[in-house]
């Protein structure tokens, strides 16, 4: 009983080492001034989820998991940063990243926006397995974290990545809410490597249109200031 009690908590802790390292990375792609340096990061947060996902896939013993931990691995973490890399070398863009408001005041609603996630889901959620409470809460953070990258950054790119993370945190909530059917699975990952691909050839075609990919250079075009 003592063993297995032990090994149940080691499991609940790296489970939540894992989810809460991606919450950290995603802070730090928050924190992020420069675009490859925030591709960078992406990799790394695309890591831990696939490190998660793996995890999950063990302490459920759903081995269809590890088939959602090894996409992640692929696509998210090799296939999709050097491609996006690949778009900022061939664009010729400028490495800097221009957020909307300053590092700082992000920081600080990022924060504010974990806290809120923890006591939300903790609430919402107290009969559920503490495991996956816990696991929904991290993903949630997660989630909010993706959004407000997406919106305090002025460049395509930028957005690119913070929409990419936001749908790391829905993953990593699927996977702790005991999974989604694994074509579920296969055809999200797919869905969202074809959307990728898009909006590599729409960020091609703005740069070959308007020389530029920062969002508020484009509304200045049509005639909004900001």
């Amino acid at each position: 009983m003592i063993g297995a009690g032990m090994a149940q908590g080691l499991a609940f802790d790296i489970a939540h080492l894992l989810a809460g390292s991606l919450v950290l990375a995603s802070f730090m792609l928050l924190y992020q001034d420069r675009l490859t340096a925030l591709v960078k990061v992406y990799a790394l947060h695309a890591l831990l989820l696939s490190a998660s996902v793996a995890w999950q896939a063990f302490v459920q013993d759903a081995p269809h998991l590890f088939i959602t931990a090894g996409i992640a691995l692929v696509f998210k973490t090799v296939i999709v940063p050097l491609a996006l890399l690949r778009i900022i070398r061939e664009l010729g863009i400028h490495r800097e990243v221009e957020p909307v408001v300053g590092i700082g005041a992000t920081m600080l609603v990022g924060m504010a926006l974990v806290a809120l996630s923890l006591v939300l889901m903790l609430r919402v959620t107290a009969m559920a397995d503490a495991l996956a409470r816990e696991d929904l809460a991290f993903a949630l953070s997660v989630i909010l974290l993706g959004l407000l990258l997406m919106v305090t950054r002025r460049n395509a790119v930028g957005q690119v990545v913070g929409f990419m993370a936001l749908e790391n945190g829905l993953i990593l909530a699927a996977t702790g809410a005991k999974g989604m059917p694994l074509v579920v699975e296969i055809s999200v990952a797919f869905s969202v490597l074809i959307a990728f691909i898009v909006i590599g050839v729409f960020l091609f075609r703005i740069r070959e249109r308007f020389d530029t990919v920062d969002v508020a250079a484009l509304d200045r075009f049509r005639g909004e200031q900001r």
